[in-house]
């Protein structure tokens, strides 16, 4: 019985491992994709920033030049 015990316990073990390292993955690709759009939101914010210095007075949903 000590024997048959033991192996539910190992085996228990050996699936919460699979489970952590299913999850360490998940993180890991989460935190890839959140600093890929932190990256992205400050290339955007400089970009903005730019164009307001840039002094372009154009409004942005003016019609084009043939309406």
């Amino acid at each position: 019985m000590n024997e048959e015990r033991l192996i539910d316990i190992e085996l228990k073990l050996t699936s919460q491992e699979d489970l952590l390292d299913s999850l360490n993955k998940t993180v890991y690709e989460q935190q890839k994709k959140i600093d890929e759009l932190e990256a992205l939101c400050t290339a955007l914010a400089h970009r903005l920033v730019e164009w307001r210095e840039s002094g372009s007075q154009t409004p942005i949903n003016e019609p084009p030049p043939h309406y």
